[in-house]
């Protein structure tokens, strides 16, 4: 994309309604404008995120065995009578009627939606396991909606909602899904550590949140030390006994500012690492917590009608976009994870206009997109140290820079943003360096 053609309106100061660094990064950054409290229209920039960010989590979904699905996002309120919770939830959840006096509700999760679908469908014990997730826009009506994105009223989330026959069935689920999980935040480039947690208004007797480190987190975390040094695995059979792993990853002391045991302060000494952290992922056995009360039944191998456990699995698509920026940033703005960026290089023209250098980044700019490799070309007619100081704010992975100096000796500057490395090409070299075997670069 040519930067003249695009539309990212970047800002030089700080709106002052932006508290924590991602908000401030990205209003600046012009990834977003806020449209009311809470809720934010996403622009180019943003959205090109959100979508690499969206299908990370759809890749790891799909290789856990999880099916794709779109629930609507207007509810019927009849269905969360019938499980409890139409009452109990609370103000959170927006309320409405249509014109027929129906209760209606924007939906902040779908536990009830999904269990209306399978109890209308599944009849055997046969169609089992099953596990239907979305990718899906939520509304939840925060008193006090904060951070932008990161506790914004409007979010995307993906939800997923798995059913067993039994508890070990179930928990064989629930550990997919933990497994899934640690992937999908790795592959983000994204340190994320399982923690005990309490279910909440969800419900269930099993739950564990997923915490991303970072030095501006909204909350406290401890973790043992050793945590932050497992490798998540690259290969998984899903089918298998993923049990290991799991204990693996909640053998060693880990908690919330709110579940810390502060005898563990003591007991672990050294070894404990309290730190910053943010919650982009939770994961819930609930048992049959919304299948028993809405009479959702499988008939079992014997003939019996068995109501099925349930366990239900969230990740928060938009909030990792401010995750990752708090985790992902220095004083010149963000450092996106080459897997995540909404473009993989900022080609830079130093001197747009010159008949040389105008040639080369074109030639450039036309054989990246033949090959696949998102490339930003910053050909506006601007200072040089403005273009150098935008590519830095949004924060695209690499930065190719091209002048009519280097050109008359054959060069080119590559610049990797997350270490400020610098190195000078030969231009006969820059694809090969770029696309070649041993490329950091790569495509996308």
């Amino acid at each position: 994309m040519r930067l003249s053609r695009t539309f990212i309106p970047t800002l030089k100061e700080t709106p002052s309604e932006a508290q924590i660094v991602s908000h401030r990064l990205m209003l600046r950054a012009g990834l977003v404008r806020q449209h009311a409290a809470g809720i934010y229209n996403w622009l180019p920039m943003g959205t090109l995120v959100l979508r690499n960010i969206e299908q990370i989590v759809r890749e790891e979904q799909n290789d856990a065995g999880a099916l794709e699905v779109i629930m609507p996002t207007i509810q019927s309120g009849d269905l969360w009578k019938e499980s409890g919770r139409y009452n109990d939830y609370g103000p959170e959840m927006l309320r409405i009627q249509d014109r027929h006096e129906r209760d209606m509700l924007y939906g902040p999760t779908h536990e009830e939606v999904v269990t209306d679908i399978f109890r209308n469908n599944i009849r055997s014990y046969k169609d089992l396991p099953l596990n239907l997730y979305q990718i899906h826009w939520k509304f939840r009506d925060e008193v006090r909606p904060r951070f932008g994105v990161m506790r914004g009223r409007e979010f995307l989330m993906k939800d997923a909602y798995s059913f067993d026959l039994t508890y070990e069935a179930a928990r064989h689920s629930y550990n997919q899904m933990f497994v899934a999980y640690l992937r999908t935040f790795s592959r983000m480039g994204l340190q994320a550590i399982p923690m005990k947690a309490d279910p909440g208004p969800i419900g269930g007797d099993l739950s564990h949140e997923f915490i991303v480190l970072a030095d501006t987190g909204e909350s406290a975390v401890y973790c043992h030390k050793d945590l932050l040094r497992k490798s998540i695995p690259l290969v998984v059979d899903y089918a298998s006994n993923l049990q290991p792993i799991v204990d693996d990853w909640t053998s060693e002391y880990a908690a919330t500012d709110e579940e810390h045991d502060e005898a563990k302060t003591i007991e672990l000494g050294d070894d404990l690492v309290s730190a910053r952290g943010i919650e982009v992922g939770h994961i819930f056995h609930f048992g049959k917590k919304y299948s028993e009360p809405m009479g959702a039944q499988v008939a079992s191998p014997n003939g019996d009608m068995i109501t099925p456990f349930m366990g239900s699995y969230g990740i928060g698509v938009s909030r990792l976009v401010g995750a990752i920026i708090e985790a992902c940033h220095d004083d010149d703005g963000i450092i996106w994870p080459d897997t995540v960026a909404p473009y993989r290089i900022g080609l830079i023209n130093l001197k747009v206009g010159d008949p040389d250098t105008d040639k080369v980044c074109s030639d450039l700019y036309a054989k990246f997109h033949e090959i696949g490799m998102s490339t930003l070309y910053d050909d506006r007619e601007e200072r040089a140290g403005v273009k150098f100081s935008n590519m830095d704010l949004i924060g695209l992975p690499w930065q190719l820079i091209i002048g009519p100096k280097g050109l008359k000796d054959g060069t080119v500057e590559l610049k990797r943003r997350s270490t400020g490395e610098r190195q000078i090409l030969p231009l006969d070299s820059v694809l090969s360096t770029l696309t070649g075997p041993q490329s950091e670069v790569g495509l996308g």
